[in-house]
């Protein structure tokens, strides 16, 4: 500490005039921007022909250094060893402030540096793996800086604080009360990294969460956000998110879509379901592979239901719909060249005998071979 106030008074001996102060401080001061400039193509010139490691130690040394220089020189220079000695005195009359000061700037920047070292370790090891998405390495990025920080909080308390048990239990007393208050705030934060990592959806999928559709925007720590085919931003807590049921419609790059048609009892079955297949031929949505099938599936109150199935690829709103009018609109074209019914639904209307005057009555459909539905009735005879 002597020699280092040694160095500020020669500084402050050898520059006399106001010019020459101004030069030594301009230049100390047009280095430190200078290498707060360049330090980046340094480190990067510096990694290209070494290891990555070495290319942050010396980018981060000279950066720290160079401005540890500037305000070195601009104190001796301009004359501010006394006061600096009196503030120093006044604050640390032991002679033990500045080498905890050092001791905990030095410990940040062994910090910066095994943290920038972790972070590349981190991005390597995703890099050469396909199951790990952009999304779980940032996380991964935020836990892991989280910890080294802490663990660095820690230490530079230690250097400036002889007994840490008294603030470690007072921490951990603060927790256990922040725990109690923030239930539901923290259940959203361990339900954010269970859903980052199970990897249920990803962001640009679409996905239907608790009765809400819509693009997946951004997963964060406490929530999701989704955008609806309306255009509206939807929040949805992860705690909500991890309890409901997720359709995600997007998870394999495709999607079956179902259109349900119905033709006449008179109808050869068969030649419909030939009919609508060729039909979904020419639309470009429509992916070949799985090819489109069609299946009879009940029979209804007037007709025949056929499913026509098809898949699409690159499934969003959009598409769907697109591809889902598409097909209707050809069906019933196909259906219409061929002379293949689809018919209305139809009632039939019936009276019956009353004894106490004439009466109409509706009934359940018993005769389905009419296209309209007739009407007929029977007065009651006098008695």
């Amino acid at each position: 500490m002597v020699d280092a106030f040694t160095g500020l008074e020669w500084l402050e001996n050898t520059f006399h005039t106001q010019i020459q102060k101004g030069v030594a401080t301009a230049v100390v001061t047009g280095l430190f921007l200078l290498v707060l400039v360049f330090h980046r193509r340094l480190q990067s010139w510096i990694s290209d022909r070494s290891r990555p490691l070495y290319a942050d130690i010396v980018a981060t040394i000279l950066l720290f250094g160079t401005g540890g220089l500037a305000l070195y020189v601009a104190v001796g220079v301009w004359g501010a060893t006394e006061e600096l000695s009196t503030v120093l005195s006044r604050f640390d009359p032991d002679g033990t402030f500045l080498p905890r000061v050092t001791a905990s700037f030095v410990m940040v920047v062994l910090t910066y540096i095994v943290w920038r070292f972790v972070r590349r370790l981190l991005h390597d090891v995703v890099a050469s793996s396909t199951t790990v998405t952009k999304h779980q390495e940032e996380v991964s990025n935020r836990v892991i800086q989280v910890f080294i920080w802490s663990v660095t909080l820690v230490i530079v308390l230690s250097i400036w604080i002889d007994d840490l048990s008294g603030l470690l239990v007072g921490a951990g007393f603060l927790g256990i009360v922040v725990g109690m208050a923030a239930r539901q705030t923290l259940g959203a934060l361990l339900a954010g990294f269970v859903l980052m990592f199970s990897r249920s959806f990803e962001i640009g999928h679409w996905v239907e969460i608790d009765g809400r559709e819509g693009t997946v925007t951004n997963i964060s720590i406490f929530n999701t956000q989704i955008q609806s085919f309306d255009g509206e931003y939807i929040i949805v807590p992860n705690d909500v998110v991890t309890t409901s049921i997720v359709t995600n419609r997007s998870k394999k790059g495709r999607l079956r879509i179902e259109v349900e048609v119905g033709v006449d009892y008179s109808v050869d079955v068969d030649q419909a379901a030939t009919l609508a297949r060729d039909a979904l031929e020419p639309i470009e949505e429509v992916m070949d592979v799985p090819e489109p099938m069609v299946v009879t599936k009940h029979f209804g109150e007037s007709s025949v239901v056929l499913g026509v199935r098809f898949w699409i690829d690159r499934p969003s709103a959009r598409r769907r719909w697109t591809a889902r009018t598409k097909a209707i609109s050809a069906i019933k074209t196909q259906f219409e060249e061929a002379d293949v019914k689809i018919p209305y639904p139809q009632r039939e209307l019936s009276g019956r005998e009353e004894t106490d005057g004439f009466r109409m009555r509706v009934d359940e459909p018993v005769n389905e071979t009419t296209a309209r539905g007739t009407a007929s009735s029977r007065p009651s005879e006098d008695d």
